[in-house]
């Protein structure tokens, strides 16, 4: 494990991903549960912040409020492509285009022909998850690869076991910018931690603001390492002991 220093607890701003991090990987994105406690914690942890926890992920707001309601002040979505920056608060999108039709017919088509994969649609692009069925992996990468090839506007990002047509111009580092610019999050220090290769980006601006990113495998193991240590943090009512 890396050795970590993290800003004193109550000046943070605590920026979590959500599959990997705070959730379990499941088969498919529909069936992660979220273990007892968890949510108690994370509103112990907020009311501590004096509100400034933010989930930062690749899913959808709608997804997020379904799994953890009203707990996160701040919440960002599709990498970043939609930002809630607290509760009653529009959704901002940046100004970024939609995938052509034709993409989204190609992607059902790769769907249907891998039977086990997922297509998950989301407002400015789309994931094709194959945890199901890994062999396709390389043959869903080459058709997508084609799509976007050439493409100003578009790029295709690896996940855990997904790949995903994205817009260019918007990140989770984006995400992070945007939340920490309002309050409760102006002013605090940013403490980001993600599992993946799409939360580099969270962590790199984190780090530029003075703060820090962690990456779960290296800090702590998995999401489970994770939670204890927020179950920790949350009965102390300071940082609880890294693994």
């Amino acid at each position: 494990m890396l050795a970590v220093t993290l800003p004193p607890f109550r000046r943070a701003a605590l920026l979590l991903d959500l599959d990997g991090t705070l959730l379990d990987m499941a088969p498919a994105p529909d069936s992660v549960v979220v273990p007892p406690g968890l949510t108690d914690a994370l509103r112990t942890i907020r009311e501590q912040l004096d509100g400034a926890l933010a989930v930062v992920t690749g899913r959808s707001i709608d997804v997020i409020d379904a799994l953890l309601g009203d707990v996160p002040y701040g919440v960002a979505g599709e990498h970043g492509g939609a930002v809630r920056a607290g509760p009653g608060e529009p959704i901002e999108r940046p100004e970024v285009k939609a995938p052509p039709p034709a993409w989204i017919d190609r992607a059902k088509a790769l769907e249907a022909a891998f039977p086990g994969s997922i297509l998950e649609r989301k407002a400015r692009g789309f994931g094709m998850h194959f945890r199901q069925v890994r062999e396709a992996g390389p043959a869903i990468h080459r058709a997508l690869c084609e799509l976007v090839e050439g493409s100003a506007d578009f790029e295709l990002m690896q996940g855990q076991l997904l790949y995903e047509v994205r817009p260019r111009g918007v990140d989770k580092g984006h995400a992070v910018t945007a939340l920490m610019r309002r309050a409760p999050f102006v002013g605090r220090v940013p403490v980001f931690i993600g599992d993946d290769v799409t939360d580099e980006d969270g962590m790199r601006v984190a780090r530029s603001m003075g703060g820090i990113g962690l990456r779960v495998q290296d800090v702590f193991g998995d999401a489970a390492g994770v939670r204890a240590w927020l179950h920790d943090t949350a009965a102390h009512g300071d940082w609880g002991a890294l693994p």
